[in-house]
């Protein structure tokens, strides 16, 4: 079976044969950003430990579009897209907004938690299960509706 590092060396070299200028960018700066945890971690990464990077190189690139569009840099924009688009290649599929809040639910029941106080305690959860699967702020805004 192919590892998610086995993908990432193969898609790059294909996108190298084909001359695809952003996708080559955005899979050598993935790649780097990879092994730079790694060195950082002391160990090899296995496919969930790629996941985390990857995910996390897609939220910069959530946060860097916002910004750009704040700015009216629409030029950036179309860049910082265009890589996101690659990144979430590499992601599970994103769990939808109820699937989130149903998820999201049933940790509260789980945990019994009945106010706000216990928000850390359910993020905390909600953030290990939902790894890679919903984007945090989405995650916190449902927790924080739920509890309130």
């Amino acid at each position: 079976m192919m590892t998610l590092k086995d993908q990432l060396n193969a898609d790059l070299k294909e996108a190298m044969k084909g001359g695809d200028r952003v996708r080559i960018d955005t899979l050598r700066m993935l790649r780097s950003a990879v092994k730079y945890g790694e060195i950082e971690a002391g160990a090899e990464f296995d496919d969930q430990g790629i996941l985390g990077v990857v995910a996390k190189q897609a939220k910069q690139r959530r946060d860097a579009i916002s910004e750009f569009e704040k700015a009216g840099r629409t030029d950036l924009v179309e860049k910082e897209t265009a890589e996101l688009k690659i990144l979430e290649g590499y992601l599970p599929a994103q769990l939808s907004e109820a699937e989130i809040r149903d998820r999201v639910r049933a940790i509260i029941q789980k945990l019994n938690v009945t106010d706000a106080k216990g928000t850390g305690l359910v993020m905390k959860q909600a953030m290990a299960e939902l790894k890679g699967q919903a984007d945090g702020k989405v995650v916190n805004q449902i927790v924080r509706e739920l509890l309130s």
